[in-house]
């Protein structure tokens, strides 16, 4: 058994710096290699593309970066470990086979599927799953007809019996952010699926890294502390067989790896910090402890973990309509006046009623909208969005772009063609009992297994009562302040900040820059405030829950996001520019509060 591993992160998304992943793999040491491709919105997109070529449906950037890299991965005995196969990890896995035997390069591959259930649907509905949505609570059967894809949320398990079979590239199908670091440390460390604690320590460590460089100082509150943006590092976890960790980077790279950067990344896309749900564990984000034990070295420990659940989730999404934007430039004086002026002819000419419209001043508030401070632009981009069932709706919106500039006031540019309609495909997370998925590992040419997921130790989670505090819905709020509160400020000068999405809600987690101010915010950041300052975007009730052990809060804003990915209008469809809209109020308080 090692007694250390290091697993690197190379990309958190489809469409990061490409070049990480051969920076990763030459700047320093590593055992593995991990990158996610997968949000639902790239579900959404692989499933387009899958319907216009059925040999597709995965990341073919991927399949570029293990052209450039092949030889040093055997060189280097590195193992590969993604998601990149996305509704088609087979057709991944043997273009990557086709490219390793044209570059004469000897690397075993495995594929991981079975999370693909769209067409089981009927075996399992409605008699042993009720696919109800977890979000909103409605019934499957009014999308079960539209639906386009269903993906089952596969854990660790499938993985480690790949590396298990010696496994150097693996590529998986829709699994858990998560899983792809953690299944190392189970086949390398020997731990079992009941040892709850190490367990977390893995989700927690997956989740640190999952997201590329967002650990290591991108998009982090405190950016101008970062000295270097070029070369910049990605993430390494350096994981130990009791389940520390210490998050850190290569030397000689971009970024920085500090407390603050790790907390960020911790509350990034969180729910309730004390059941952080996986389907290999649950972990509890206030048992973590952090410690700066020397230049971008973190080290993370005491975390703590539950059983799992007797569910995975299911990423499902269905045909929902359709929608299109249009955009015009206007600029000169008076630019708020003459984009209010020609948002009003625009609308009054079509004289259509849509399911829903969207008008969106970017430039102005088009992001943050009350939030957002009176600045007098000097030109301003009208963003116009319409959504309906209605294609023929949607292609009247499409001709009253152009004819904007001739018959409306002055400094007005289109910024491209006719828009055309997109069709929407909609995200439906539902619960499927584990009891009846199978998982699947393919190695090349034709050696197939079977994957038993249920590991024997899945429980229910207990209804223990809920620490959060929930806003009442308040559309006018002034918070109660201390006497002495006589200090203007920006919550910047008081906190950090990220946001990030779940479907229709955005979570925003705010991190006090010490203990003192963590305590004067546990009463004044309350939900009913954050209700307040997000009552133009905020469409739902507002959730808080505290983390002592980071002083932080994590803040869920339900119906925040129009419907989320896909079926929103919003410029800003997944909430990622939330957090700057809180750090930019301005509030009074104590002198003394400031004072080290």
């Amino acid at each position: 058994m090692k007694n250390k591993l290091r697993i690197a992160n190379a990309g958190g998304f489809w469409g990061d710096d490409l070049k990480a992943f051969n920076r990763q793999i030459t700047h320093g040491e590593i055992d593995y290699l991990t990158m996610d491709f997968l949000a639902e919105i790239t579900m959404s997109i692989l499933k387009k593309q899958m319907m216009k070529n059925p040999g597709l449906g995965y990341v073919t950037d991927f399949i570029d970066q293990i052209k450039e890299n092949a030889g040093l991965i055997a060189e280097k005995g590195i193992v590969v470990i993604t998601n990149a196969g996305g509704i088609n990890p087979v057709a991944c896995g043997k273009k990557i086979t086709e490219v390793l035997k044209d570059l004469n390069i000897d690397l075993k591959v495995a594929v991981v599927y079975g999370d693909d259930i769209v067409d089981k649907i009927n075996e399992y509905y409605p008699e042993k799953a009720s696919f109800r949505n977890i979000e909103t609570g409605e019934n499957f059967e009014s999308v079960k007809d539209k639906l386009q894809t269903a993906n089952v949320y596969l854990g660790a398990k499938p993985i480690v019996e790949a590396l298990k079979k010696g496994a150097q590239i693996i590529i998986t199908g829709r699994v858990t952010d998560t899983s792809i670091t953690m299944a190392p440390m189970i086949y390398e460390f020997g731990w079992s699926y009941d040892d709850w604690d190490k367990l977390a320590s893995g989700i927690v460590a997956g989740h640190i890294i999952e997201c590329g460089a967002q650990a290591s100082g991108g998009n982090f509150s405190d950016w101008h502390k970062i000295d270097k943006w070029d070369n910049f590092g990605y993430p390494i976890v350096e994981v130990y067989p009791d389940g520390e960790f210490v998050v850190t980077k290569h030397d000689n790279t971009g970024g920085s790896v500090t407390i603050n950067t790790v907390k960020e990344q911790l509350l990034y896309e969180m729910g309730n910090p004390s059941e952080y749900i996986s389907p290999d564990v649950i972990a509890d984000f206030k048992s973590i402890e952090l410690v700066q034990e020397d230049i971008d070295r973190v080290r993370v420990k005491n975390i703590k973990g539950k059983p799992s659940t007797p569910f995975y989730k299911v990423s499902m999404a269905y045909e929902d309509g359709y929608k299109i934007e249009g955009s015009v430039i206007v600029s000169g004086p008076g630019v708020l006046r003459k984009a209010e002026k020609i948002k009003e002819i625009f609308w009054s000419r079509l004289e259509i009623d849509f399911e829903r419209t969207n008008t969106e001043f970017v430039g102005f508030n088009a992001c943050h909208g009350s939030l957002a401070e009176y600045d007098d632009a000097n030109e301003i981009l009208l963003r116009f969005s319409a959504y309906d069932y209605d294609l023929n709706k949607l292609n009247e919106f499409s001709k009253q772009i152009a004819p904007l500039i001739l018959s409306s006031p002055p400094g007005i540019a289109v910024t491209g063609g006719r828009p055309r309609p997109r069709s929407v495909i909609t995200y439906w997370p539902a619960l499927i009992p584990k009891s009846v998925v199978k998982a699947y590992l393919l190695f090349f040419p034709e050696d197939k297994f079977e994957i038993e997921t249920v590991t024997g130790f899945e429980k229910e989670i207990e209804n223990g009562g809920s620490e959060a505090q929930i806003s009442a819905g308040v559309e006018s709020f002034v918070p109660g302040l201390p006497e002495d509160a006589d200090t203007p400020v920006r919550f910047y000068d008081l906190c950090l900040a990220r946001s990030g999405d779940k479907g229709d809600t955005a979570n925003i987690g705010v991190i006090a820059r010490n203990e003192k101010i963590y305590r004067f915010l546990k009463d004044y950041l309350t939900a009913d405030y954050m209700k307040y300052l997000f009552r133009d975007l905020c469409k739902g009730k507002v959730v808080r829950y505290e983390l002592p052990n980071l002083n932080a809060f994590n803040f869920l804003l339900e119906k925040s996001l129009d419907g989320g990915g896909t079926r929103s209008l919003k410029i800003d469809a997944q909430g990622k520019t939330y957090a700057q809209a809180f750090l930019n109020q301005k509030i009074s308080v104590p002198g003394r509060l400031l004072k080290d």
